[in-house]
């Protein structure tokens, strides 16, 4: 059986299966990164989303996770797009 290991994802971002199961989550928090991303979908800013984790997250690493999140769009977007 394979063991899954922590894997860093830039800076801010983490997904370690000793901690939340290995969902996202941003590195020393406890906090998923998909709750900032659906905070930013519900129209949230900085500060609420600052407020909401508080204030543990840095709006460098909220900014991140958006620009991850883009580009898994992205490519996944591309992979379709190649293969129609």
């Amino acid at each position: 059986m394979k063991t899954r290991k922590r894997i860093e994802f830039g800076e801010y971002l983490v997904s370690d299966p000793e901690i939340c199961g290995g969902e996202w989550t941003f590195k020393g928090t406890r906090l998923f990164v998909k709750d900032a991303l659906d905070m930013l979908a519900d129209g949230y800013d900085w500060e609420r989303i600052n407020y909401a984790l508080d204030g543990r997250v840095s709006q460098q690493a909220v900014a991140e996770a958006v620009a991850l999140a883009r580009q898994a769009l992205t490519e996944k977007s591309e992979k379709k797009r190649r293969a129609a």
